[in-house]
């Protein structure tokens, strides 16, 4: 990895952070997309200590806003010299139905649309770069999306469990969609299954969640292990398997059917395109 740029949503925490650490210690350099200055920067003197190098960049984002993915976007374009890899690690799930700035259910905004936007916005930079990847972290949760296009906000009815596992479906939906749109371009893109990872996700949800997440904590994986088939397909040399296959311990995994459904995922790209404010059909590269 050494002399390649990797960029890492959600990167201060958890699976994000392990994932970072590991490719810094490879010899990549770190551009960390994060919403706390204070987190930000605790993880670069962490990473950078344990490297031995001044290889972290911060850039500030709050992943509800999709003016703020657009911006950071931007900012990324403009400051790095090359981007070989993007890992859109962020997500979040709710207890209760919220909604972000944009008028957008809270999980399907952040752990979807905000990353959908993103790689648009990076997709020139990752499709100039040799041998570039695009690593989605989904989830198998997927397996228990209650998933309606006609309801993707969730207005008629919501489940934490099965909205945050609709999102996940979104991601591999996603991944499908833009691989077969990058056919014959030489960029990898995957989605994977981190397991279970006693991470923060969650822990925005108050009181409740300040309980159950050490207990859980103590049947998942540690974020280190959670983050091994991330780093795996964001740096092995030969993954050897398909743009949009699905892996879980740095192996090709079965999808739920609907997840490999063509038709969702082609009629899901176009009400996110409509919904981040894109042209509808318009190329991204």
């Amino acid at each position: 990895m050494n002399g390649k740029t990797c960029i890492v949503t959600g990167g201060t925490s958890g699976i994000g952070e392990a994932s970072a650490l590991a490719l810094a210690e490879k010899g990549a350099d770190l551009a960390i997309v994060c919403r706390s200055e204070a987190r930000g920067e605790a993880t670069r003197a962490r990473i950078e200590e344990a490297t031995g190098r001044s290889c972290v960049r911060l850039f500030y984002a709050d992943l509800q806003r999709l003016e703020d993915v657009r911006r950071v976007a931007a900012e990324l374009d403009a400051s790095l010299d090359r981007v070989d890899v993007l890992l859109n690690n962020a997500a979040v799930t709710m207890l209760r139905r919220e909604e972000t700035p944009d008028g957008h259910e809270m999980t399907f905004g952040v752990n979807h649309l905000a990353p959908f936007l993103l790689t648009h916005d990076l997709l020139p930079r990752l499709v100039e770069t040799p041998g570039a990847r695009i690593v989605n972290v989904a989830s198998g949760a997927h397996k228990f999306a209650a998933f309606d296009l006609e309801d993707l906000q969730s207005e008629r009815s919501y489940s934490a469990m099965r909205v945050y596992g609709a999102s996940k479906l979104c991601n591999m939906l996603f991944t499908k969609e833009l691989a077969r749109r990058l056919e014959g371009r030489d960029v990898g893109i995957w989605s994977l299954h981190p397991g279970a990872v006693s991470t923060r996700l969650g822990a925005n949800n108050g009181g409740i969640a300040k309980v159950l997440l050490p207990f859980l904590s103590l049947f998942f994986k540690t974020p280190a292990q959670g983050a091994k088939t991330s780093i795996y397909l964001c740096s092995e040399p030969e993954v050897g398997e398909p743009n949009g296959t699905y892996f879980i311990d740095e192996r090709p995994a079965r999808t739920s059917s609907l997840a490999r459904d063509e038709e969702t995922a082609r009629r899901l790209w176009a009400e996110s395109e409509r919904l981040v404010g894109l042209d509808v059909g318009a190329p991204w590269f």
